[in-house]
């Protein structure tokens, strides 16, 4: 099992990469994979690389689940 953090595509780099936006974090990311996805879309992000094109209500969902991890874990 591979665990995705959800991410909003803010722009498309050389090289198959992306500059994704992650609660509020700016990352580099491969798209390799998702060579269709474009900017202001929401990928899945797992270990560097954008996993899969995903709608904005399941990237809201995946963040929620995250943040309640992260409170959890801080407990």
């Amino acid at each position: 099992m591979c665990l995705g953090v959800p991410g909003r595509v803010v722009d498309l780099l050389e090289n198959h990469m992306a500059r994704v936006d992650v609660s509020g974090n700016l990352l580099e990311i491969s798209v390799r994979l998702t060579p269709e996805v474009r900017v202001g879309q929401h990928v899945l992000i797992h270990a560097g690389f954008a996993m899969q094109i995903i709608d904005e209500d399941l990237a809201r969902e995946t963040r929620e689940v995250w943040e309640e991890l992260q409170r959890y874990a801080r407990q």
